[in-house]
């Protein structure tokens, strides 16, 4: 087996759920996901269709109704986008996965800002990349980027930039300026962007389109942007696996054969729901957003009055990211929480070394009463 998958690290937040799953007692909100069921009709739509039969392969790169309707969808909201650059896929991890494979070869130098999802630092890897990480800074319960630091790491020949920005966990999201920054410096330097999107509806700031900034509403279509999506989050999606990938109009024919030699396309009932979850977005999303919004701003005060946790709301997707004062083990912490409070954290060094000490909270509780029992019950804790 080859070394780089042998060296690969556990997932620390499955690490943690698995020692409370089945525990009727855990609260848990270690996973980042909604505990709200998919809207009935957009259920209803994948039943209708395999209730037509509809059980046979898709075109590699998704149905074509689909295809235009995100791309209609996109275009709402960041400018035109043509159908000809958009691929459905099985998921948005897989959306990641596919153009990190027709991105990296063995030994490019790929740059990554964390904290961040652990897959994202993760595929670089499993496809033999040197990877560099520019963290983020923590100032108080926020995340900041230090812009030069990170243009600093991109230099000609870098392969790649990822960036997750709203951010999974800290919450930071771009500003227009600092997008802008990076466009311009990887254009000169020639380096491929991979921007991870997934939590670009759920923002929280006054914005016309309620979206947050997108690398999209700059570039051209020619630029080296790849942009991943997933139906999951803003949809309520999150087992449905379905998710969707922006790029160049003359990367899309070679991912429909990466996409066949990977998954070979995404069921088509799966696509048959996404289809009416986009074209009726307007009854999903806005309620999402506002509940996870009211979620946040409960939560983020009741963290703050305890006496040892450092936090900050943050401006986009469905996370608290707090400082635990005097506990230095994240994963130790989170474990701990787990047998002793009931109560289901994800470990900050799950996002990297730098956010140790941190743990995360997925807020996104159809129960506004489980956030104030998860508060009691780490109160409590604490005080122990």
């Amino acid at each position: 087996m080859r070394h780089a998958i042998q060296n690969l690290e556990e997932s620390k937040i499955r690490e943690v759920a698995n020692a409370g799953m089945g525990r009727s007692d855990v609260l848990a909100f270690w996973f980042g996901e909604s505990d709200e069921v998919t809207p009935e009709f957009i259920r209803q739509a994948a039943i209708a269709s395999l209730q037509k039969g509809e059980t046979f392969y898709s075109h590699n790169l998704g149905l074509p109704q689909l295809r235009e309707a995100v791309a209609a969808y996109t275009s709402k909201l960041h400018g035109p986008v043509a159908a000809g650059r958009i691929a459905i896929t099985s998921g948005g991890v897989n959306a990641l996965m596919l153009a990190m494979q027709a991105l990296v070869d063995a030994g490019d130098h790929v740059v990554a800002v964390t904290p961040v999802w652990p897959n994202l630092t993760a595929q670089p890897l499993i496809m033999g990349a040197k990877l560099q990480c520019v963290s983020l800074h923590p100032h108080g319960g926020a995340w900041r980027l230090d812009l030069q630091e990170l243009l600093d790491a991109i230099k000609p020949g870098t392969k790649l930039l990822i960036v997750n920005a709203p951010n999974n966990p800290t919450g930071w999201t771009l500003t227009r300026e600092e997008q802008q920054a990076i466009l311009d410096h990887c254009r000169r330097t020639g380096t491929w962007i991979m921007a991870d999107e997934v939590y670009e509806r759920l923002y929280f700031e006054d914005t016309p389109n309620r979206c947050a900034p997108s690398v999209l509403d700059l570039a051209t279509a020619d630029d080296k942007l790849v942009v991943a999506h997933s139906f999951s989050k803003s949809f309520l999606m999150t087992g449905w696996r379905l998710g969707w990938l922006v790029m160049p109009t003359t990367m899309t024919h070679h991912m429909g054969k990466l996409i066949e030699f990977n998954t070979s396309c995404a069921s088509v009932f799966t696509q048959r729901a996404a289809l009416v979850a986009v074209e009726r977005t307007d009854e999903v999303t806005p309620r999402v957003v506002a509940h996870l919004k009211t979620c946040r701003d409960k939560l983020i005060p009741m963290l703050q009055a305890l006496p040892q946790v450092s936090v900050e709301p943050a401006r986009g997707g469905m996370y608290a990211f707090f400082k635990l004062d005097g506990y230095g083990d994240s994963l130790d912490t989170a474990k701990r929480l787990v047998v002793e409070a009931g109560l289901g954290l994800a470990p900050g060094n799950a996002f990297a070394p730098e956010a140790q000490g941190w743990l995360r909270w997925c807020f996104a509780s159809k129960d506004l009463s489980r956030l104030d029992e998860g508060v009691a019950r780490l109160r409590n804790w604490l005080q122990r």
